[in-house]
Formats: structure tokens, C-alpha cells, sequence
């Protein structure tokens, strides 16, 4: 019967870990497996990641990839017809209306509105880019843009 008490594992699974320098009964005393001469031998060696042994390591082979353009504008981008659908008529969409409305994070970011859909109620919208269709679309429902 298989208790708690007779546990053990298979025959093979575990294995004693290498006692290095013990001796030389031990198999593995003098050099303690590390051979006789370089770098390896001496205590306190250790090669860096990615090191290769002198071979171009492969950070160094392989291409650079891409550009990071920390100068880069990003834009939160808002429909008509989320506008549309949000807002009623006559109001005023400025940055702290976006962020009332849970369209945009914060009034710190760039809004963009883009003519998704169509926009039938009158709103004078004040924001930091409008897209020539989007503008176009909210001066013919007779509301006017304010680019800040």
C-alpha cells in the first residue's frame, strides 16, 4: 500500500549533484572539472549573456529594425458619429465635454475628430485637429469648428 510515509520517486529521476573538489577518489578533485588553463578556470569568471566565444554574437548580426520618433503627435480620435450620439443640440464639444462624456483620458490629450458617419445636430466643436470632411460635415449641419 502507497502512504505518505513510502513516497519516493522513480529509480533515475533524481540525481546527486557533481561534488566538485573533493579529492581525487571523487573523480572530480584537482581542477574540479573546470581543465587546466583560461578564463574558465579562474574563480570568479563568468561570461556575459549573449557572448558567443568571439563569434559575432547575434544582437550584433542581425539588422537594426525601426525608428522610435519620440517628437511623434498622438491623436485620440473621436467620430460624427460618436459626436452624434453623445451630444445634443447647440452644445459645445471641447476637451472637458470629451472627458465628461468618457470619450478621451484626459484634457491633456490631442483630440482628433474624423468624418465616421454623419452628424445631424448643430455643435460647435473645439478641438486640436478636424479632418477637411469632418469639418465640412459639421458646418453643413450648421454648427462651426474652432481648431485650437
Amino acid at each position: 500500500m502507497l502512504t505518505l510515509s513510502n513516497l519516493s520517486p522513480n529509480k533515475g529521476a533524481r540525481k546527486q549533484k557533481k561534488r566538485l573538489g573533493r579529492g581525487p577518489g571523487s573523480g572530480h578533485g584537482k581542477t574540479a572539472a573546470r581543465g587546466y588553463n583560461g578564463a574558465k578556470s579562474r574563480s570568479g569568471s563568468s561570461i556575459r549573456p549573449g557572448f558567443e566565444g568571439g563569434q559575432m554574437p547575434m544582437q550584433r548580426r542581425l539588422p537594426k529594425v525601426g525608428f522610435k520618433n519620440i517628437f511623434k503627435k498622438v491623436f485620440t480620435i473621436v467620430s460624427l458619429t460618436e459626436l452624434n450620439n453623445v451630444f445634443d443640440t447647440g452644445a459645445t464639444v471641447d476637451k472637458d465635454a470629451l472627458v465628461a462624456a468618457g470619450m478621451i483620458r484626459s484634457t491633456g490629450d490631442l483630440v482628433k475628430v474624423l468624418a465616421n458617419g454623419e452628424l445631424v445636430k448643430k455643435l460647435t466643436v473645439k478641438v486640436d485637429k478636424v479632418s477637411g470632411g469632418a469639418q465640412k460635415a459639421i458646418e453643413e449641419a450648421g454648427g462651426s469648428v474652432v481648431v485650437d
